[in-house]
């Protein structure tokens, strides 16, 4: 069960408050950052936001005042007198605009991919069409494990996050067919090259290393993968980003 520290809906023509809905399953978009520290900031607003608006053309639900209205909301409801470490979730359909803020759990190293037969509806999107995965993740300790994303053999994201694959000291992405996240593009930034290719479930043990990154897990290394006895090899690499994902923590501002 989740607890939210806030959770509140607005009727997205006027901003009026009606009775909070989490909008999942719905014709729509979201996106979710992390808010941390006291003054609030939250890593990559911008770039959420702006994709958050780019997304919301291509399912018809934009509003011109969009920014200008989550920023007002935030306004709003965000306490000066809190110091944060939270998720703060933003999701829209053509009538509704919600907000919430969950606490954001920390990763531990001995982390476990669960390898599940599914895949997201129109992956390349970050649509609310979620609740099969939420099923999924509702079984599980966020903070120990997540799902793979796999069909036909590939394997493509997980829950929560991107996921990126090394060997031979080279990085590895899937193809295709999900989500390329703010924190990937923040990380595509920093490393030389990321190789594009099928990632199959089958070819899994010749990785060395297995990172889930995103907003929730920051950079997580994967330890088992129990299905098919993979364990991790190294952590040379988890290390490298975790300092470079510090880095713009360290210089984030307050958002605007």
């Amino acid at each position: 069960m989740v607890n939210y520290l806030l959770k509140k809906s607005y009727r997205l023509k006027d901003l009026k408050e009606i009775e909070f809905n989490d909008l999942w399953g719905d014709h729509g978009v979201f996106t979710t950052m992390w808010i941390f520290d006291r003054p609030s900031k939250i890593l990559f607003f911008k770039e959420h936001i702006n994709n958050l608006i780019k997304s919301s053309k291509t399912y018809s639900v934009f509003k011109k005042t969009l920014k200008k209205d989550i920023l007002n909301i935030l306004k709003e409801n965000l306490n000066s007198k809190i110091k944060y470490n939270h998720l703060l979730r933003i999701a829209l359909n053509k009538k509704t605009l919600s907000i919430s803020l969950r606490k954001r759990i920390k990763p531990k190293l001995n982390f476990d991919l669960k390898l599940v037969k599914l895949k997201r509806q129109k992956p390349e999107f970050k649509n609310l069409k979620y609740k099969k995965i939420l099923e999924h993740l509702s079984k599980i300790d966020n903070s120990r494990s997540d799902i793979g994303l796999c069909l036909n053999n590939k394997i493509f994201e997980t829950g929560t996050s991107n996921l990126l694959f090394i060997k031979d000291n080279k990085f590895f992405s899937p193809t295709d067919k999900f989500y390329r996240g703010i924190t990937y593009k923040f990380f595509k930034s920093k490393i030389k090259k990321i190789y594009k290719k099928d990632i199959l479930v089958n070819s899994l043990k010749e990785f060395d290393e297995i990172l889930l990154i995103g907003s929730g897990k920051g950079v997580t290394s994967v330890q088992t993968i129990n299905e098919i006895k993979w364990k991790r090899k190294s952590l040379k690499f988890y290390n490298i980003l975790s300092q470079h994902y510090k880095s713009a923590v360290t210089k984030c501002v307050k958002y605007k």
